[in-house]
Parts: structure tokens; sequence; C-alpha cells
């Protein structure tokens, strides 16, 4: 354990949610600064950055849910893999607002927002750093 780790200084936020993706992304203190904007995201948590600018961890809260992030570490062992197989679902309300802030902050496009056959208005955006987002709002 480092002694960042074991220093009191350093807060312990909630961890929220059940299930909580902890995605590695190359410019963390990028895509958190974009989170923020694109979907209203609040970093609660920060591990400073190293000589290189990475960061270990970083802690949001979206939406009311946790998400984690870090840069990757290829010299320990953890390089940058592209991600793939995986969208994050955003469970949401007035889904036209979520989905004009997430474009208007630089996020692409995949499925244009549209009704479908669930009885939801559902759409999917892709980050700037290549993670797919959906978003839901059951009618």
């Amino acid at each position: 354990m480092s002694a960042a780790q074991n220093d009191a200084s350093y807060p312990n936020p909630e961890v929220k949610g059940g299930l909580v993706p902890y995605l590695q992304v190359d410019g963390a203190s990028k895509a958190s600064d974009f989170y923020a904007k694109a979907f209203g995201a609040t970093e609660v948590f920060r591990y400073p950055v190293d000589e290189q600018g990475r960061t270990m961890h970083i802690h949001l809260y979206v939406n009311g849910s946790s998400l984690m992030l870090s840069d990757p570490y290829p010299d320990h062992g953890h390089p940058l893999e592209k991600p793939q197989a995986f969208n994050l679902t955003l469970q949401v309300k007035d889904i036209d607002r979520w989905w004009q802030r997430a474009v208007d902050a630089g996020a692409t496009i995949v499925l244009p927002l549209q009704d479908m056959f669930w009885g939801a208005r559902y759409g999917q955006l892709r980050d700037p750093f290549g993670v797919l987002w959906s978003m839901n709002e059951p009618k």
C-alpha cells in the first residue's frame, strides 16, 4: 500500500451502484472532463497524475452511479486496449436533453435517438475515447 493510500487526506467517497464500470482510457483526466460536460458527471476523487501525466484512479458519479477511470500502465502490465463488445447504458428522464448535451460535448452518434419496439426512446453514442454509450428512457 502506497503512502497516498494510507494518507488520511485522501477521501474515500461512497461507491454507488451494484455494478461499477472501471474504464481504462487514454487520457483519464480528459475523459473525466468530457464526462462532466457530456453526461453531467461529478468527479469525487482523483489520484494525482504521475510524471508522465497519467493517473491510476479517478472516481466519478454519473446519473446516480459510480464510474471509475484510469490511464493505461503498460509498464505495469496494463496496456491500452480498444473498448469493444460492451456499452454503458444511461437510464434517464428527459432523454432529449441528455442526448443533446452529449452531442454538443463531442459525442458521435452511432444509432440515432428513436422510439424502439420495447417501448422506450433509445440511442447510442461513442465518446472521444472509444467508449460506446447508450441512453434509454422508458415511455
